[in-house]
């Protein structure tokens, strides 16, 4: 009997270990805390291979539409040449160019004229001047607007770039004679005028001006 007791003592203390091993091992999974991907406020870690920033592609406005494909070409061939180019900078300079040398034609200026324009171009400017002043005549011209300024053609010729400019511009007009007496034109009727300039500039330069090379009719 008193083994039979003893048996059975052994069994249930074996049993008791096995259940408790097993309750042991699962109380210790459930304890355990399963980290997660991302939690609340933690960076994302970076990617091994992050996506690429696509570039957009630079659009030249002031362009002139007809000839376009030519004229990006000579534009981007000057701007990779001279990082410091900007093409609505140029336009927006070469507005007030023509603008000041307009008025600086008229009035007689040369010292102006002198300092935007190449030999050439002084030397017409200045003998219109020239022939003017010896028939007693001036000029009584008004700029009323610019409408448009785009670029004509532009090229890169070594170091030397040109870029011809095509203004639309309503100007007022009137010749007089050396009494002050009105012989040609009107201020009360401004006709349209198309110019195609061409500025050139030595890029290599430290001048970072640019003098006006040509002049012809639109």
């Amino acid at each position: 009997m008193i083994i039979e007791i003893v048996i059975l003592a052994m069994i249930a203390a074996f049993l008791g270990l096995r259940l408790y091993s097993v309750l042991g091992r699962r109380s210790e999974h459930e304890e355990e805390v399963i980290p997660r991907r991302f939690e609340r406020g933690d960076t994302p870690p970076p990617a091994d291979n992050p996506p690429r920033q696509l570039r957009q592609p630079v659009v030249l406005r002031g362009v002139d539409d007809s000839r376009a494909p030519a004229n990006e070409a000579g534009v981007r061939a000057i701007a990779s040449a001279d990082p410091a180019f900007d093409l609505l900078g140029f336009l927006e300079g070469a507005k007030s160019a023509y603008g000041m040398i307009l008025e600086a034609f008229w009035n007689g200026d040369k010292e102006t004229l002198r300092e935007l324009t190449d030999d050439d171009v002084y030397a017409s400017f200045a003998g219109a001047i020239d022939a003017r002043e010896e028939a007693g005549e001036t000029l009584d011209n008004r700029l009323i607007r610019i409408e448009d300024a785009s670029v004509h053609s532009a090229e890169l010729d070594g170091r030397t770039a040109r870029i011809a400019v095509l203004f639309v511009a309503d100007i007022a007009a009137v010749t007089r004679d050396a009494d002050g007496n009105v012989i040609a034109g009107s201020l009360d009727d401004a006709i349209e005028s198309r110019d195609i300039w061409t500025f050139r500039r030595n890029i290599g330069a430290s001048d970072p001006n640019w003098v006006l090379d040509e002049t012809d009719e639109g």
